[in-house]
């Protein structure tokens, strides 16, 4: 048996919770056992970070991350506070 931590964020609030498994259980399995799933605001699985998919095999320890879809492109979002904080961003870097 492993244990496996999963966890879900959103903007105001944090969810984990920690399941036990069989040793060649994937992310799949982990999500069944923990009654969790992707939907429309959680889209994607890694795990400690790293792209996963549901046949992802897991190790003990392990944290799985369920994530939430990009906002915004994190480059338009640099140049936004560039903007407001009145820098102008050059095109290249030197």
């Amino acid at each position: 048996m492993i244990r496996v931590e999963l966890i879900r964020a959103w903007p105001s609030r944090c969810e984990a919770t920690t399941v036990e498994l069989a040793d060649d259980a994937s992310v799949g399995d982990a999500l069944a056992v923990s009654g969790w799933a992707l939907g429309q605001e959680l889209i994607g699985l890694a795990v400690f970070g790293v792209a996963a998919t549901p046949a992802t095999r897991l190790h003990e320890g392990d944290r799985v991350e369920l994530l939430r879809g990009l906002q915004l492109d994190p480059k338009q979002a640099r140049r936004l506070r560039a903007q407001r904080s009145g820098h102008r961003l050059s095109e290249r870097a030197p």
